[in-house]
């Protein structure tokens, strides 16, 4: 059964670049709508929500740099237009699955790192994506980038 449309999910690194390369053949192949999202996590939840400081101003940051960086990603890539871009602000398992679910994405295309120790304990956001998707979830298994 050929997909119709696919939502690649993206960080927005130079490490992306796969994942979109096999979401765009995926949508050539099957003639789908591509579309791109990217979540820019809000910064209290990466140290617990215990931070007795405003972070506005750095969150604020973090969403204009975010916005910068799609849109060389758009000028990058051709097939992805500003419409089928969305950058959102939330926790990426719930914007992904409500991105997908609204879009009617029959197919979500992640990076995913393989995990060791702590990493394989604390998951990863491929790994939150599978579980509860409201359709396919196709994992592409990113290199590790050696220092």
């Amino acid at each position: 059964m050929p997909y119709h449309h696919i939502l690649v999910a993206v960080d927005l690194t130079e490490e992306c670049d796969p994942v979109i390369h096999r979401a765009r053949e995926l949508s050539v192949s099957n003639e789908a709508k591509l579309s791109l999202i990217h979540i820019v996590e809000p910064i209290a939840m990466a140290f617990g929500g215990d931070v007795p400081m405003d972070l506005s101003q750095l969150q604020q940051q973090q969403l204009d740099q975010a916005k910068e960086r799609l849109e060389r990603l758009i000028a990058k890539y051709p097939e992805l237009s500003k419409d089928n871009c969305h950058l959102t602000y939330g926790q990426p398992k719930q914007e992904i699955h409500g991105l997908a679910k609204d879009q009617g994405c029959d197919l979500v295309v992640v990076g995913s790192h393989a995990r060791h120790g702590l990493a394989l304990l604390l998951g990863s956001t491929s790994n939150d994506v599978l579980h509860g998707a409201p359709c396919d979830v196709l994992a592409v298994r990113l290199k590790k980038v050696e220092n």
